[in-house]
């Protein structure tokens, strides 16, 4: 994928090359594999990996350790065994969600995927006690109907810590 990404802009980076200064590998892709288990380390951050369930496409949820805290994101997945020990004691939990209450009025086939690769409201909720994040931001969040603030609500009928309903460019300090 990488190398057929280049060759799209082949031109692009030939023209921008030959008219700005730039090194030889400012534009280069170093993809690498990663599984389970530490995949990056520098001086301020740590990140670990861990197996999402996203049916039959390979996922990965990532927790990542700074000196200010730790934010684990789960990915796109529905629950995991391992996942609420892993991220045990986050500061912050970044988690995918739908609603619960509207699952019933979506379509059977929609219903059989989602429950298949996704976390319900419910489901989230119980994860979410167990993991006891500082906060917990909702995101890829499939409301069907609901506005951001009942989704949270569904979330905290479940679990009592601190939950928002994110949107793009929303910023939050550890």
């Amino acid at each position: 994928m990488a190398r057929h990404i280049l060759l799209a802009y082949e031109e692009n980076i030939r023209e921008h090359r030959a008219a700005h200064p730039s090194s030889e590998e400012g534009y280069q892709i170093d993809a690498r594999e990663i599984g389970e288990g530490l995949c990056y380390r520098d001086d301020n951050v740590e990140v670990h990996a861990l197996p999402a369930d996203h049916g039959d496409l390979a996922a990965l949820s990532y927790k990542v350790i700074t000196p200010a805290g730790t934010v684990v994101i789960s990915g796109d997945t529905k629950p995991v065994p391992a996942f609420a020990a892993w991220a045990r004691g986050c500061d912050v939990l970044i988690h995918e969600v739908y609603s619960s209450s509207q699952f019933d009025a979506r379509p059977p086939a929609w219903q059989r995927y989602h429950a298949r690769v996704h976390t319900s409201t419910a489901e989230l909720a119980a994860l979410a006690s167990q993991v006891e994040p500082r906060l917990l931001l909702l995101y890829h969040q499939l409301f069907w109907g609901l506005s951001p603030e009942e989704l949270v609500a569904e979330v905290q009928s479940g679990y009592n810590g601190q939950v928002v309903s994110t949107k793009d460019l929303d910023v939050f300090e550890l």
